[in-house]
């Protein structure tokens, strides 16, 4: 353990103004932590970012590392540690922390291990950073969401999981792939588990002002057909576990959606976002976390809204409640 850090140190830094200014706090410094403070430094998403591990050598290198490239970012603090007081008075905390998933292990099986961590670790954050809006990272999303708000005894708007926005993220790629668009004008989400039972809301996805499912194929890249569109679900799905088998980890991709979660929190952007949250009764589901699109900002997840789902849309959300409620069950939530 390192020695006890004076809270001035680690606690929001004041601008030149005197006002408050915003605080990221990372849980876990492995491949994700450490990358999604990289993104967030990057972007401007927070002016102190505070990296925690429970290997201190660790949580202070890669503070260092990035320390040195302030320089080339927009102006912030950055600090390490192994001592809980670095996350003190945060605004948002990202719990990134968890079992890392093997190659053709699912994300389901990564539940038991990565639960009995938040266990551990969550309750003594939140007693450093009682205010912050929490953000789960860690896999499998959806059920240790569950989990951390029956552990926290946070309310549903305060914690939330980083649900499918990589996963909308992966879809939006390509389809843009395919119709030579730029990803910016593809308007789609995935809906549901953040794994095997997730499900592309095509209904309500367009390309510009163009509802998807009448694209005619502008400049010859033909449309997206049932065949193409199931081709296009099955790779958002394999994506990660080709990334995985190939280089152990997914670390840029998800961090870069992450820094845009923090964003719409820090900044109140009241961006729709598909987070994983609580469900109350949204088209009859309920006592569950799985993504949907939803209103975040300041607060944390607002409303989830009322996206049209055809049947068969409809059927997939169930059976993903189903199979994410059954693991949580597994496990005493």
């Amino acid at each position: 353990m390192t020695e006890s850090l004076d809270m001035e140190d680690v606690g929001v830094a004041p601008s030149r103004s005197g006002r408050r200014t915003s605080k990221l706090a990372i849980v876990g410094a492995g491949a994700v932590g450490s990358t999604m403070a990289y993104a967030a430094l990057m972007r401007g998403a927070a002016r102190t970012v505070a990296l925690y591990d429970i290997n201190a050598a660790k949580a202070e290198a890669e503070a260092l590392d990035l320390g040195h490239g302030i320089q080339f970012m927009p102006m912030a603090q950055v600090v390490g540690s192994d001592d809980l007081a670095v996350c003190a008075d945060a605004d948002v905390v990202m719990f990134t922390a968890g079992a890392k998933q093997r190659p053709g292990q699912s994300r389901l099986d990564l539940a038991e291990a990565t639960i009995g961590l938040v266990r551990k670790v969550l309750p003594a954050v939140v007693e450093v950073a009682p205010d912050a809006v929490y953000v789960m990272v860690t896999n499998p999303v959806d059920v240790v969401t569950y989990a951390a708000l029956q552990i926290s005894g946070l309310p549903p708007s305060q914690l939330f999981g980083s649900g499918t926005v990589l996963d909308s993220s992966r879809l939006r790629y390509l389809i843009a792939q395919h119709t030579g668009v730029a990803v910016q004008n593809v308007h789609a989400y995935i809906a549901g588990e953040h794994g095997d039972t997730e499900l592309p809301l095509w209904g309500s996805a367009s390309i510009g002002s163009v509802p998807l499912l009448e694209w005619t194929g502008a400049g010859g890249s033909g449309p997206l057909t049932a065949e193409v569109r199931d081709g296009i679900a099955r790779e958002v799905v394999e994506s990660a576990y080709r990334i995985i088998e190939g280089k152990g980890a997914t670390n840029y991709a998800v961090a870069l959606a992450g820094s845009r979660i923090i964003e719409a929190i820090v900044k109140d952007e009241g961006r729709v976002l598909p987070v994983s949250s609580l469900l109350d009764d949204y088209y009859g589901i309920s006592d569950v976390c799985l993504s949907v699109p939803a209103i975040v900002g300041a607060g944390g997840v607002g409303e989830r809204l009322p996206v049209p789902l055809s049947d068969e849309e409809l059927a997939g959300l169930r059976s993903s409640a189903d199979a994410v409620r059954s693991v949580a069950r597994q496990f005493g939530f």
